[in-house]
Parts: C-alpha cells; structure tokens; sequence
C-alpha cells in the first residue's frame, strides 16, 4: 500500500511512524511553502519513502501522485485537510464527501452545516471589521463571547470577551495577523460563550462507518490577555453516560459534515441545553502520545486510524462501547509563567515525577520563552498516570507550583554563567 500525508506534524508524525512500521510507503507533501516552527519541530522525515515539499501546482502533484500508485491521501493535522481532501476527489480516492469541503475547515460554515441538521452550535457572526464584531455583540444580548479565525487551530488568537471594546480589540488581533498555518485572517468569528463541560472526541470513519478510539474531559486556565489556556485533559470512559450522549452527538455532526473516510477530531460542550458543538476537524487530535494511551486504553485514534487504512473491516470489529481505562491519566500541558532563556533541564525534571510516564517538549535550544497564552506558547506537555488518583494529582499540583517558581526558564545568574537552574 501507498499514501500520502499532507502536513504530517504533530500527532501526523505519530501516525507516519505508525504506518512505518506497518510497512506502509507513505509520500509527505507540504500544504504551504513555509511552515510554522510550532509544526515543523514534530516533523520527521524518516518515516516517508519521499518528501515532495510543497508543490502548488494540483495538476502537478496529482501526476505525481499517480504515477507513485499512491491509493490514499489524508491530512496529518489541521492545515493539510483541504489539500489532502481535493487531491482525493480529483484522484477518484476515498475520500469525505465532496459536499461540505470548505465547511471542513471554516468554523462558521461548519456551524451552518450542522444548525441545518438540527443540531446545536453557538450563537455566531462573521465580522469583517472590529466595529461590526462589536456592534453585532452589543445588539446580541450576550454577556460573554469567543472571539477567535475562522480557520486556525491551537487556540490561535482565541480571546474572551465581555464587554464590546473586547470584541473590537480581539477582533483588530485576529485581522491584523496570520493563522498559524500563514493564512491571512480576512474576517473574524463572533460566537457566543459556551458554558458548562469541554470534552473532545477522537473519532476514526471509513465507508461512513465512525467509531470513536478516545473521549476526553478538559479543564482550562484563563490566561494572560483573557485567553484560554489548556490545562489538563482527563479520560471519559466509553460505559459512562456522558461519553454516550458525546457518541450519538458526535456521530450525527460527522454525518452532517460529510466526513466519511477519515479520523476526526471534536469539541463539544456539555451545557444545560445538552451537547453543543464548537468545532470538528477532519483529521487527528493533535498532541497526543499514542503509545500512552494505548498502553492505559488497549486503543488510540493513531493506532485505530493507521490499522483502518491499512484495512478498512478493522472498524467493524472495534467495540468502541466498551474501552476501559487502567488507573488515573492525566494529560497535563505546561503553563509557563515568565520571559527568559529556555531552561533545556526542565523536561528533565519533570520525568522524574514518579507518575510521570512521558514528557514531550515543544521548545529548541536557544528559545526565549513569554508567558503561555495558547498551545503554540506552551513549552510541551507531559502524561502523569499510576494506580491510585493521589499520586497523580500530587504530581500535578508539584508541577504547578515548580512552574510558578520559573521551571522553564533560566534565571539571571545562570544565564550570566551559562549554567541551568540552581534553584
């Protein structure tokens, strides 16, 4: 078997490493001419039989493509759905449907999608300038709203607002800048504040068939600037009530999606008027080790997603109603709270938490770290897992408070001598 993977950064690396070892030849290809360092970092070419880069003639690549025997071509992360979805559909590959395709990626026309199948999304707007994303929040009525692109990932430019002077200045911060995939930001999207419980849903689909590999719970800081800040995930068992409710919830907002033939990855709140949708992507959760989770699960979205590829009838097999959980997972992200050098010892120190089963760091020699304020910010993040709840969230709240004390920065003097923290 041969594919391709478009932009396989974050957890797409996880899954060309994956296909790898299953003797898959994969092709990578570059959606965009540059690539943010955040994606770049998680790159590794290795595990591709060839890298193509970015190639922006479709006609081109699609030959090329062809004449390779490529027979699948998907989107390792977020900026790659586009892309890997239209070579499918000009190759004739299985791909999701062709309805839907710019729904896939822009959140407002993802909301209008699955409003028109009767499903729940948040109250929104699209504002070209700052002054109609305030006077559309001061005529809404509403006491809380996200400003956020309307094509980004990775709680990019992603504000909270209470009052319209926010919404005007969230808004003039997403118009004046780029995504972090380097698409420009030519509007804005105004939604209403959700409120209640945040959880995503990694899915994998083939044929139309979806099950989901994991369902997790999110617990967020509100960060400098009022943005959100990531702070921990938990696992939802798939015999709990609300992971069924998130099930059914998360299967119709595929289906109203098109999305057919790939892993999916959605958020969703749990409110009092039931499960609303923020966001789905078509492609993997991002962030993620998949050999944690399946060493505590039995199962992953990255290992479920590389077996459907390389057989599809896998997902007919998987009883996705009865995935348990062993001990207490935490997956929790690193909040740095000061600027300075980046201390190369900290993901050093925090291996050697006794829950601590992987750490994964997001920095590069050399970086100078500002105080996080979104997941491109974060200096990594780590899995605490044992036995027993106490010990994982002693080692959590030790975390916390070395971060508070500066864990990922080096301080003054060591800087002058060239040395790691002392303290």
């Amino acid at each position: 078997m041969r594919l391709a993977i478009v932009d396989g950064y974050s957890t797409g690396a996880a899954l060309a490493r994956r296909l790898h070892a299953l003797g898959v030849e994969s092709t990578h290809i570059q959606s965009q001419p540059d690539v943010h360092d955040y994606l770049q970092r998680s790159f590794d070419e290795e595990h591709y039989a060839h890298n193509l880069r970015h190639i922006p003639d479709l006609e081109v690549l699609g030959d090329l493509l062809e004449h390779r025997g490529v027979s699948r071509v998907i989107a390792g992360t977020e900026s790659g759905v586009t892309l890997a979805e239209t070579l499918s559909l000009r190759l004739g590959l299985p791909t999701n449907s062709a309805d839907h395709l710019a729904a896939r990626r822009d959140k407002n026309l993802m909301a209008e999608a699955v409003r028109a199948a009767g499903l729940a999304s948040p109250l929104a707007a699209v504002a070209q300038t700052a002054e109609e994303a305030a006077a559309w929040f001061t005529a809404s009525g509403l006491t809380e709203a996200v400003v956020k692109p309307r094509t980004s990932a990775a709680t990019d430019n992603v504000r909270f607002c209470t009052t319209a002077d926010d919404v005007r200045a969230a808004t003039n911060s997403v118009l004046g800048a780029r995504t972090v995939f380097g698409e420009p930001n030519h509007t804005a999207l105004v939604q209403e504040r959700l409120v209640g419980n945040e959880y995503y849903i990694n899915t994998v689909s083939s044929r139309g068939l979806h099950r989901v590999a994991e369902i997790w719970r999110y617990t967020k800081q509100r960060g400098p600037g009022a943005t959100p800040v990531y702070d921990y995930e938990e696992p939802v068992p798939a015999t709990t009530p609300q992971a069924a409710i998130l099930r059914e919830f998360t299967f119709a907002v595929l289906d109203a999606l098109g999305i057919q033939e790939t892993p999916a990855h959605t958020e969703v709140m749990l409110t009092a008027r039931g499960p609303v949708l923020i966001e789905t992507g078509a492609r993997l959760g991002g962030a993620t080790n998949p050999d944690v989770v399946e060493r505590y699960c039995g199962a992953s979205q990255t290992g479920l997603a590389a077996a459907a590829l390389v057989d599809p009838q896998t997902l007919l097999t998987f009883d996705d109603t009865a995935t348990a959980w062993t001990g207490t997972v935490r997956n929790v992200e690193f909040v740095n709270h000061h600027t300075g050098p980046a201390d190369p010892s900290a993901p050093v120190k925090i291996a050697q938490l006794a829950s601590a089963v992987a750490v994964a760091s997001s920095i590069d020699p050399g970086d100078v770290l500002t105080p996080t304020a979104d997941l491109i910010t974060s200096p990594g993040y780590a899995y605490l897992a044992a036995d027993s709840r106490p010990e994982v969230l002693r080692d959590y709240e030790l975390l916390r408070s070395w971060e508070r004390a500066g864990l990922h920065t080096l301080t003054t003097a060591a800087t002058q001598q060239g040395l790691g923290r002392t303290a």
